[in-house]
């Protein structure tokens, strides 16, 4: 599934194409994704123009001069992609995955703007989800109003997290999953900045030392940054919004690297694989303590 680096990548693709742009025409070719799209979709987003592309947590935000607010989640399999036509010639280059304006099975949602681009909802499993909402009440949104402060934010700092964690008593893993505590990290972004930070996935987080907040904190962050720099990650299906692929896969230290040695020049230590709560958890086991 996608996580912030990957939605930061897709935001960061759509911004210069859509931005100031108006929605000639909208085309839904079903009636729902993981649930229900919105009534009158169509009528709706057609004629808007998109004011600029935003995002929260793992939700692409597209606001319309309509005053409505499109939510995007790419679920496990979504992906956005743009046609624009004065790349044709480069369909190729660079394993992007133009198409010449053909559509495939799963193209979902059809965005044509009013400078001939399209942009283009692909989904093969289905579980993304999409909703128009008033953009005054965006924030009360039943996926929004929950969400803890973004990770690059100077909100996620040593006091809140610090506060937070000395109330929990899961593993540190598990908690800083948890949507609530912090927005948009997933498995490989935690398992990443744990290793980074030195702290064992199983450790209960009320017992994280202070020193190690802080070198978490820092993890996290460099992390992220250096994600979102290499276009995310593309491990299975995730494609930025022109085709390419992410490169941070190749700068993964512990993530599906099972059974290899760690990539601490001082460390002599094995990545392992645990299992935490359904996901797979990956550590050093000389180097996280």
């Amino acid at each position: 599934m996608p996580e912030l680096p990957e939605v930061e990548t897709v935001k960061l693709g759509l911004g210069p194409v859509m931005n100031g742009r108006k929605i000639d025409f909208f085309e839904k070719r079903r009636d729902n994704l993981r649930w229900a799209l919105p009534s009158n979709m169509s009528e709706r987003l057609q004629g808007a123009k998109v004011l600029n592309i935003s995002r929260r947590a793992k939700y692409i935000q597209m606001h319309l001069d309509s005053g409505e607010t499109l939510l995007m989640h790419l679920g496990m399999s979504g992906r956005v992609l743009v046609h624009d036509t004065k790349m044709e010639k480069l369909q190729s280059f660079k394993g992007y995955e133009f198409r010449n304006g053909q559509s495939e099975k799963h193209d979902h949602l059809i965005f044509k703007l009013d400078d001939g681009s399209k942009i283009i909802y692909n989904d093969p499993r289905r579980f993304g989800a999409v909703d128009l909402v008033q953009s005054s009440a965006l924030n009360n949104h039943v996926w929004l109003r929950n969400l803890g402060p973004e990770p690059l934010e100077r909100a996620f700092s040593f006091e809140y997290l610090s506060s937070k964690l000395s109330l929990r008593k899961a593993h540190i893993k598990t908690v800083l999953m948890d949507q609530r505590l912090v927005a948009g990290l997933g498995n490989i972004y935690v398992s990443e900045a744990l290793w980074g930070a030195g702290v064992c996935p199983s450790r209960t987080a009320c017992q994280v030392k202070s020193e190690n907040i802080f070198r978490l904190i820092r993890s996290i962050k460099k992390v992220l940054r250096s994600a979102i720099k290499q276009g995310g990650t593309s491990l299975q299906d995730f494609r930025g919004v022109r085709g390419d692929i992410g490169y941070f896969q190749n700068k993964l230290n512990v993530y599906g690297r099972a059974g290899t040695r760690c990539r601490d020049r001082n460390c002599v230590g094995t990545i392992q694989n645990i299992k935490q709560s359904g996901r797979s958890s990956y550590y050093c086991n000389k180097c996280q303590r």
